[in-house]
């Protein structure tokens, strides 16, 4: 009886996977992983940034955006048309041309003063950088500048350009950096002057100038300060450095030479993106190749204006615009971050006096305009406005070259 009560027991321990005290079970030996196991090549990271032009709000543009039944401002209408493209972004930038220094007593040009609601609007349309470094920065003063700093704090949206005080200016060197869509990328702006506005004795830190003279002839750029801050962001070992600049000659298509100069001297000291505004009309983009501060040869994307955003001007030129977007993509090998693509979508600020109030502005992406009133579905567009587009559209290719219009060439594809 014990004996078979023992084999059942020894049985019991077998079957269980239990082994003798001070016994090893045999194990199998590990086996080296095959192909499939091992573990994948690292994935380059690719990550869009949009870019955009001069936010600019202009009496009839903050009219239209009233809203009498609630005494409320809302730019939703306005900036719809391409709310689906900044969005679709990894990150949107642009150019805020005015400044937010509270009401009731709002003004366009030639000192602007736009509503706090116009920050919630880019906001909610998809941007998350505003440049506040250009020629309207002081239209109401330091109390005006500082205030809109603030008002874009309070809706979530980054700045760079402008400060509060020398601390916030010396905390980054006037940087700011980035995550756009994994890549890192460090953000600084500068204008050429201020409309003949001069920043008090101990406000130098308030905005980014980079010309000594800036009150006066504008023709001594101060290549010590941009040297200095294109070293800290460096420093900051970022992916890519932005410069977002305000410069150039009002409603020329084609940069100057102070510009073409300029450029060169950012992309030498370690800017690899160069984004232009100022002139209210398209200017356009390239890549320079040079020599850069550490003697070693290098690369800068230079767009050098991306015109208005939204604003009144009447002239097709300065109602016609684009939102370029750039494809970063950092090697998972080596590590550099370079822009493998270049695009844009045209847009054209559409004025309709016609209309009733608040339905008398509109930034509308042109293609789908122009594809919509060829179906028949009219909308915002009338004839004339409708040819308006399309000289638009014929004066975006003009200056930009059609083949980074990659819209235009899935319409011509579908054609």
């Amino acid at each position: 009886m014990k004996k078979a009560l023992s084999l059942v027991l020894a049985l019991s321990l077998l079957l269980a996977g239990c082994t003798e005290p001070g016994k090893q079970a045999d194990l199998p030996l590990p086996q080296p992983p095959s192909q499939s196991q091992q573990a994948p090549e690292p994935e380059p990271v690719a990550a869009r940034l949009a870019v955009a032009g001069d936010v600019m709000s202009h009496m009839p543009i903050t009219k239209d955006t009233y809203r009498a039944e609630t005494g409320t401002y809302d730019y939703g209408h306005i900036l719809q048309g391409a709310a689906p493209q900044l969005a679709a972004a990894d990150y949107a930038a642009a150019n805020l041309e005015t400044v937010l220094a509270g009401g009731p007593n709002y003004s366009g040009f030639p000192t602007f003063n736009s509503p706090d609601a116009l920050a919630d609007g880019v906001r909610a349309a998809g941007l998350d950088l505003l440049s506040t470094a250009n020629n309207h920065s002081w239209d109401q003063g330091a109390a005006g500048a500082f205030r809109t700093l603030d008002v874009l704090d309070e809706v979530g949206l980054a700045h760079v350009g402008t400060h509060r005080s020398q601390k916030e200016r010396d905390r980054a060197s006037g940087v700011y950096v980035a995550d756009v869509g994994g890549i890192s990328v460090a953000f600084l702006s500068y204008t050429y002057g201020l409309n003949g506005f001069r920043l008090g004795e101990e406000q130098g830190y308030a905005v980014n100038l980079f010309n000594l003279d800036y009150a006066s002839s504008l023709s001594e750029p101060d290549y010590d300060l941009m040297a200095a801050d294109l070293a800290a962001a460096r420093a900051m070992a970022p992916d890519l450095i932005a410069v977002m600049i305000h410069w150039g000659v009002e409603y020329q298509n084609e940069p100057n030479h102070h510009q073409t100069e300029l450029a060169r001297f950012l992309v030498e000291q370690g800017a690899d993106l160069v984004l232009g505004g100022h002139p209210h009309v398209l200017q356009p983009y390239e890549t320079l190749t040079v020599q850069g501060w550490d003697g070693q040869e290098r690369q800068g994307f230079v767009c050098y204006s991306l015109g208005n955003f939204i604003s009144n001007q009447q002239e097709l030129e300065t109602r016609t615009t684009v939102v370029l977007e750039l494809e970063l993509t950092r090697d998972p090998v080596n590590g550099e971050t370079k822009v493998t693509d270049v695009c844009y979508t045209p847009y054209y600020m559409l004025h309709r006096d016609d209309r009733p109030a608040g339905e008398r502005r509109w930034l509308v992406e042109i293609h789908g305009a122009l594809a919509a009133w060829e179906a028949g579905d009219k909308g915002v567009v009338d004839q004339r406005s409708y040819e308006q587009l399309r000289a638009a559209l014929d004066h975006c290719h003009s200056v930009l070259g059609p083949e980074g219009d990659r819209q235009g060439m899935v319409s011509e594809n579908r054609s």
